[in-house]
Order: structure tokens, then C-alpha cells, then sequence
């Protein structure tokens, strides 16, 4: 039997469920998710493999018009995938117009030399005739390999995506192990771990100002744990009060959330430290932005 295998890069705007998506294909969390937008930072690969095909699927940042350095470097780094990949999914929102953004990135897609494919995420949120009418619009802008509506959350028609993709794919060798399922090393994942659970307690002030650093990962022999030393920077003093919360107790639900979901991935007993540390303007440092994993060498 023929082995295929292919990259397929997954670009759109912030929070259109691109990270929803890679990980209900993959059956396991491997991409953060929040309702703020602009949660993925780096690109996140995921590798989805069977006996007879391996698709290594990229998520990318939400492309935006960027304010710092750290925004240059996700929009940056979610094109760089235009020059990488086989195939590109184009993911849009059932329940909202095209906009700005969507035209933005329409125009760098009508230059790329890869077939791109139209998802329309969301479904579960419109009416059939608002579908009907998004499809049309869109299509109207471009000329579409394919265009397939999806609701990512319920995992309505993602089966049928990826089988359109297995199908375009061509015969290829196996990149990854069959077991691997992410390019990325345990301590990035746990650091986006912790993250998620800031995302997801804390106030709108704080989710951009958030980057976590993990100081170290390492056995304890003596309580047969996975020992984590993790640290939240942020930028304002203000901003560190937060989330340590009142006698440490927002700190203290950050971690024990982001405990269950690492020693889900890790399939190991986690004892999981967190500091705050305020690293005054970071996002726009570029120092900081690689010490904190935002390389720009990564494009």
C-alpha cells in the first residue's frame, strides 16, 4: 500500500477555533484554547498519523494587525508557514462577515503556490441560509480549492476535512514516529498549560501580557513525581497582584488546573511550583521575547 504524507498549515484570524480544530483531530490538547483572541503565539504542529497516511498539521497565531514586537512576530510567524506546506486550510467564522482581517489575508493566500482550502468553522452557530450566504461571499473572493463548513467544538464534518486532505495528499515518507504527536518539547506544552489557566482566570488586562517561563522539569526519586518549576511574567506590578490573588489564591487555583491537564499529558504525578515575576514592557523587547520562546529565528 502507498504511504502519503503532507504539511497542512492552518491560518485565519484570532480565535476562528483553528487550535479547537488541531486538537479534535488529534483527540488530545496539544494547542491552548481561550475566548481571547490571539492565544496561540507560536506555531504549534500537529502530527496525525494512521497506516496509510501522515498529515503534520500546523496551527498558526491568529493574524492580526500586530502593536508590538510580539505581535510582528506571531503575524510573522504565521505567514513563514505559506513557504512550508503542501496545502493551506483558511479558517473563518460561520457567525461573523468577512472583514478586514479576512481580505488582509486573502490577498497574501491569492499569491501563495499551494492549494488553499476554505473551512467554515462554527456552523453549529448559524442558520443554513447564513451559511449559504458566507460560502457565497467568500467564494466570490477567491478561487477555492475546496470549501468545507465544520464546527470544530462538536466535530461536526471534521472527519470529511481530513479525508479531503488524505486524498490531495501525495505519496511521501514518514516524517515523525507514529507515536509523536507534536514537534514541540513537554516543557513548552506544560508552559502553555499554565498559561491557558491565566487566560482563563484572570481579568482582559492580563491575557497579553502573560508569557511562562519553565525554570525546570525533573523526577523527584523519593515521591516518584514529575517536580515543575514554573514562572508567570508579566509587565505591571498591578498585573502581578492579579494573579496571585488574595492570599495567593488565584496563584494557587492557576496551578492546581494547570496540574490536572500536565499530568493528563504527561501520564505522570505532577508537583507543580509557580512565581510572578514583572518583566516591565517585555512584548517589545526582543531579548525577552526570546528568552521567553518568541524566536525569530523560528521564520
Amino acid at each position: 500500500m502507498t504511504f502519503k504524507s503532507g504539511f497542512v498549515a492552518i491560518l485565519g484570524r484570532p480565535n476562528v477555533g483553528k487550535s479547537t480544530f488541531l486538537n479534535h483531530v488529534m483527540g488530545q490538547k496539544i494547542a491552548i484554547m481561550s475566548d481571547k483572541a490571539q492565544t496561540t503565539r507560536n506555531k504549534i504542529m500537529g502530527i496525525y498519523t494512521t497506516d496509510k497516511e501522515q498529515i503534520v498539521f500546523i496551527d498558526t497565531p491568529g493574524i492580526h494587525k500586530p502593536k508590538t514586537a510580539l505581535g510582528d512576530f506571531m503575524v510573522e510567524s504565521a505567514y513563514s508557514t505559506l513557504r512550508e506546506v503542501d496545502t493551506v486550510l483558511f479558517m473563518v467564522p460561520a457567525d461573523e462577515a468577512r472583514g478586514k482581517g479576512d481580505d488582509m489575508i486573502i490577498e497574501r493566500l491569492k499569491a501563495a503556490k499551494v492549494p488553499v482550502i476554505l473551512v467554515v468553522n462554527k456552523i453549529d452557530k448559524v442558520h443554513p441560509d447564513q451559511l449559504l450566504s458566507q460560502i457565497d461571499d467568500f467564494r466570490n473572493q477567491m478561487d477555492f480549492k475546496e470549501i468545507v463548513p465544520i464546527s470544530a467544538l462538536q466535530g461536526n464534518n471534521v472527519s470529511r476535512l481530513v479525508d479531503i486532505l488524505s486524498e490531495n495528499l501525495d505519496e511521501g515518507v514518514q516524517y515523525f514516529p507514529s507515536d509523536q504527536i507534536t514537534d514541540h518539547p513537554e516543557r513548552f506544552l506544560v508552559s502553555e498549560m499554565v498559561r491557558e489557566k491565566v487566560l482563563h482566570l484572570t481579568r482582559e488586562e492580563i491575557p497579553h501580557s502573560v508569557a511562562v517561563v519553565v525554570d525546570s522539569m525533573k523526577r523527584d526519586e523519593e515521591t516518584d513525581k514529575v517536580h515543575i518549576r514554573a514562572t508567570i511574567m508579566v509587565e505591571r506590578d498591578s498585573q502581578k497582584g492579579i494573579i496571585i490573588g488574595k492570599g495567593g489564591a488565584m496563584l494557587k487555583k492557576i496551578g492546581s488546573m494547570a496540574r490536572r491537564d500536565i499530568e493528563l499529558m504527561l501520564g505522570d504525578k505532577v508537583f507543580l511550583e509557580t512565581w510572578v515575576k514583572v518583566k516591565k514592557n517585555w512584548r517589545d523587547k526582543k531579548l525577552d521575547l526570546a528568552d521567553f520562546g518568541y524566536n525569530e529565528k523560528e521564520y
